[in-house]
């Protein structure tokens, strides 16, 4: 800011009367129109140095609040991974373990059979297309729908999505069966 903003401004402060308590100013020529221009630009002004120091100060927060926190996601990253180990060697011994509880906590299994996933949506729109299904396609694949009419099946020792026609269906990789886990506390 500039000393003549600055002057502009300590203009305003010395009013620091509420608007109806001193009489509204009216702009009736040039020079109360050059006034009220001022009065705007070293408002302005003072507006873009607020924000800007506001904006370089919740970067700084940010920064410190990520160095603060990575130590802390680190730890939790290492006794969840902990707490996973253990699980997987429980379902190991007893596939029926799905949920470990504690006073303090849980750690929850679930598991995912092997399913269609979209790879290649163009490749899969044409093959629906070529195949006569019709019903799975609005503007779009309705991919939840054909999903469900899709099916892994294992053919010359690979494994391969097929239609309910029974055709290989391209554009659509196996996405493999997977254990989760969930810990809560």
């Amino acid at each position: 800011m500039n000393p003549l903003q600055a002057f502009e401004l300590s203009e305003i402060s010395n009013n620091n009367q509420a608007p109806q308590d001193h009489p509204q100013f009216e702009i009736r020529d040039m020079n109360s129109l050059n006034w009220a221009f001022r009065k705007i630009a070293a408002l302005k002004t003072q507006e873009k140095e607020i924000k800007a120091l506001a904006a370089t100060e919740r970067q700084r927060i940010e920064e410190w609040e990520s160095s603060e926190l990575k130590p802390i996601k680190d730890n939790l990253s290492f006794f969840e991974g902990l707490v996973s180990a253990y699980h997987i060697k429980q379902l190991e011994q007893d596939p029926k373990t799905k949920t470990l509880s504690t006073p303090y906590g849980k750690s929850k299994s679930r598991a995912t059979k092997e399913q269609p996933k979209q790879a290649d949506k163009e490749k899969l729109l044409h093959h629906v297309k070529e195949a006569g299904l019709t019903e799975f396609i609005k503007e779009d694949i309705k991919w939840g729908d054909l999903k469900k009419s899709l099916s892994v099946k294992e053919v010359n020792g690979k494994k391969v999505v097929l239609d309910e026609n029974g055709q290989a269906v391209p554009g659509v990789e196996i996405e493999p069966a997977s254990v989760s886990f969930k810990v809560e506390v």
